[in-house]
């Protein structure tokens, strides 16, 4: 397998629209409705308050992710729009860029990482879990859902 090649892009871009667009259609399967109601503006992506992330395999956008400055904690990054295509699941795409969210948050002087997922993504739990990443009180915008599950992480 060739490694994914992971480049931090606008929020807004094409291939960040495109992947997204994904994301959401991914989520809206699993949970109902547009996929996520979180607001998200795409300039909280620009550094230095945040990074979007695009992974490719072969010149083929792979995956996605992005971390925004949580506004309740300056300290904190929030990773939003995680996301892999359902062709590169289980080749490491989701732990590279993971990897690589982590990285730019810590050079950005972030002290830690939290997130919103749900029960219906078994799978982003276990990355999550595995990673390090250990449950959290909610705290975003499903907090109070029956069935999120929210995660954090020191840098």
């Amino acid at each position: 397998m060739t490694d994914p090649v992971i480049t931090q892009v606008r929020y807004g871009s094409p291939v960040a629209r495109e992947l997204t667009a994904a994301a959401l259609a991914d989520l809206a399967a699993r949970y109902g409705g547009d996929g996520d109601g979180a607001p998200i503006e795409a300039m909280e992506f620009d550094p230095p308050e945040g990074c979007f992330l695009v992974a490719t395999i072969g010149g083929a956008p792979a995956g996605c992710g992005g971390w925004r400055t949580l506004a309740a904690d300056p300290s904190t990054a929030e990773i939003k729009r995680m996301y892999v295509a359902p062709e590169y699941r289980g080749r490491g795409v989701a732990r590279a860029i993971l990897a690589r969210l982590e990285e730019t948050a810590r050079a950005a002087g972030k002290k830690q990482m939290a997130l919103e997922t749900g029960t219906a993504q078994p799978e982003a739990i276990a990355l999550y879990e595995r990673s390090g990443y250990e449950r959290i009180t909610d705290f975003g915008y499903y907090k109070g859902y029956d069935d999120v599950r929210s995660f954090g992480r020191a840098l």
